[in-house]
């Protein structure tokens, strides 16, 4: 898709023809399948009552049909502005053009009389005019002239219900101060609400500055997601290209019923006629993908978003406790605190609770329960942590205990194998839940998104409490959200950035003679900045793994290679469906981002599902 914003020069109608079609060619050239030029490109939108003249109105006809010729062998579909004369009225039209002919039509519906616009005075709406939809490579695009979008039922809104994906706006919207912004928001808020694509192309240099000023506009937004957004005040022709991805947009209305019911209420699909403009020529290839894939999805790189993020994350979890504490009528709350990253959060995000609810801090009790592997550096840390925050600390070693239950079911505590490991998890959560009844308090759990992904947890071990405070945050997002807390409360930073330096580990097994922590989560399961990109691809935008693998390879270029990526992606899909069951019973907890795992909100799914056809997809590749 592109965007285009040629050089004009008013009422030069031979002159602006040789403008479009010299980007057409270029645009073709580099791969652009569609693209929309400005409204009236052809002769200039500020042309006044130089409309009137047949002069002009027959120099447009004409260059209109030589741009047609022009542009014939190109693989690519053009949408011009021109002033046309339609049923003894002149008309604002948006004309399709492919493989040297006019395929279509569209006038300009809403024809703005106020401010700085007059254009009752020179064009006539068309209420006769066909509604026209139009389909390249099989995919449906509908065209609207710039304040057909500024309408309160905008054109765009009925051509997507009758199956338009894609939108292409044709505008000539001068510049005031503000009104950038303003156009920007519009456009991916529509994009968003039709779940569409939206290509917009606004006039810009050598538009008459007599009364106005135009800065050239060329946006594109996907689903309420900025594409591609051009520079302000650019004296030169440009355009802006970035690829849509229909797939996704057509699994978006799948999904959102409101859509569908939309579509119901509205005119159906049988007012429309489809008019196919596919080019004969086929498209050319290239190499690079043209829109941002985000490596980190759930960390925003912008600081002042992630100020955001972190405020709002903090706030959902305090609110969210701040209720399951009042209604259960609880005012205490137990944590085991392991001096890593997940506790940690939990531990920051309960005494904000307390403190929002007045509720003295020594509520919270806070327990640290050493076993075979934990090291000196995470209990330090979790000590440190638990007196500076003014909380009950619990010190229960469960070596013994754990020891005793090797004895009774004859395990032999030298073979450390899963027994091993979750014998002490499961002593953890024993201990956690009578000290919660002891305590007449919850169990706040402390176990992450991309723990519940991964099936990362031992079943009825640390994978169970009375409230998973962390289930709704992927671990990518923990490592920013415990900083903000370093920023919010300074005297922990120190400690903080300790805990957050310290390598992600369950600490199951005895740590090494040098006494490091020897079992690292990360070499074993992969980096969870890959399974938190797969998360997102995967939940929240219903890619096929061969789709995930292609984009990680350009997310994480230069990190990761290719042979990497595949085993974590194989082994992120083989965790994903084995260990549903795990998720089939998960306690409640908040939902923080738009991807959630909670069996009673965004994902139910049997817990015996094969991951045949994605290991498959994978396996193809």
């Amino acid at each position: 898709m592109a965007a285009a914003v040629p050089r004009v020069e008013v009422a030069n109608c031979s002159a602006n023809a040789d403008h479009i079609i010299d980007l057409a060619r270029t645009m073709a050239a580099d791969g652009v399948r569609l693209a929309v030029f400005p409204e009236l490109s052809v002769t200039a939108y500020t042309c006044g009552d130089l409309f009137l003249q047949p002069t002009l109105i027959d120099s447009a006809f004409a260059e209109l049909h030589r741009i047609a010729r022009a542009t014939a062998e190109l693989p690519l579909v053009s949408v011009v502005g021109v002033p046309l004369m339609i049923a003894g009225a002149l008309r604002n039209c948006g004309v399709v053009i492919s493989s040297g002919e006019i395929k279509g039509v569209q006038t300009k519906e809403y024809l703005p009389n106020y401010g700085e616009f007059y254009e009752k005075r020179w064009f006539r709406h068309d209420a006769r005019a066909q509604h026209n939809l139009f389909v390249v490579d099989g995919v449906r695009f509908g065209v609207e002239i710039c304040e057909d979008l500024w309408a309160p039922i905008p054109v765009s809104t009925h051509q997507a219900l009758a199956g338009a994906e894609i939108i292409v706006n044709l505008s000539a919207s001068n510049d005031l101060v503000g009104k950038r912004a303003k156009v920007h928001e519009l456009v991916t808020h529509q994009s968003s609400a039709l779940r569409c694509a939206y290509v917009y192309a606004a006039s810009g240099y050598g538009e008459s500055t007599t009364d106005l000023v135009f800065d050239g506009k060329a946006i594109i937004a996907e689903l309420g997601q900025t594409l591609a957004d051009s520079p302000r005040w650019r004296r030169e022709a440009y355009y802006e290209s970035a690829d849509v991805d229909v797939q996704l947009i057509r699994s978006e209305r799948v999904v959102n019923s409101s859509f569908t019911d939309c579509r119901v209420r509205e005119d159906g699909p049988e007012l429309w006629k489809y008019i196919d403009v596919t080019p004969a020529a086929p498209v050319v290839s290239t190499a690079e993908l043209r829109r941002p894939v985000n490596a980190m999805p759930f960390v925003p790189s912008d600081p002042v978003e992630l100020e955001r993020q972190c405020v709002e994350t903090s706030e959902i979890q305090q609110l969210g406790l701040a209720h399951r504490l009042e209604i259960t009528g609880s005012r205490s709350l137990v944590i085991g605190i392991s001096g890593g990253l997940d506790s940690t959060l939990a531990l920051l995000v309960a005494c904000q609770t307390f403190d929002m609810l007045g509720l003295p801090r020594k509520g919270i009790h806070a327990v640290t329960m050493p076993g075979f592997g934990t090291s000196g550096r995470t209990k330090s840390n979790a000590v440190k942590l638990m007196e500076a925050l003014g909380v009950s600390i619990r010190e229960i070693p469960i070596a013994e205990a754990v020891g005793q239950h090797f004895s009774d079911i004859g395990h032999d505590p030298e073979v450390r194998d899963v027994t091993y490991e979750n014998a002490q998890a499961r002593m953890r959560t024993l201990i956690l839940m009578n000290l919660a009844n002891e305590t007449r308090g919850l169990v706040l759990g402390t176990g992450d998104l991309s723990e519940l992904a991964l099936g990362w947890a031992t079943y009825n071990g640390d994978q169970m409490s009375m409230y998973g405070i962390n289930a709704g945050v992927p671990k990518t997002a923990i490592r920013p959200q415990v900083e903000w807390y370093g920023r919010l409360w300074p005297e922990l930073a120190a400690t903080l950035a300790d805990i957050i330096d310290t390598p992600v580990s369950p600490e199951l097994l005895p740590a090494d003679e040098n006494g490091t922590i020897a079992q690292k989560t990360e070499d074993l399961v992969g980096p969870y900045e890959l399974h938190d990109f797969f998360i997102y691809q995967l939940l929240a935008l219903r890619r096929k793994p061969s789709v995930i693998f292609d984009l990680a390879c350009i997310a994480f270029d230069g990190k990761f290679d290719r042979a990497t990526i595949k085993h974590w992606l194989q082994t992120f899909i083989r965790r994903f469906f084995s260990q549903q069951f795990k998720r089939s019973c998960m306690p409640d907890g908040p939902k923080v981002w738009t991807v959630n795992l909670s069996p009673r909100g965004d994902w139910r799914a049997p817990s015996d599902a094969e991951a045949t056809l994605w290991l498959s997809d994978i396996n193809n590749l």
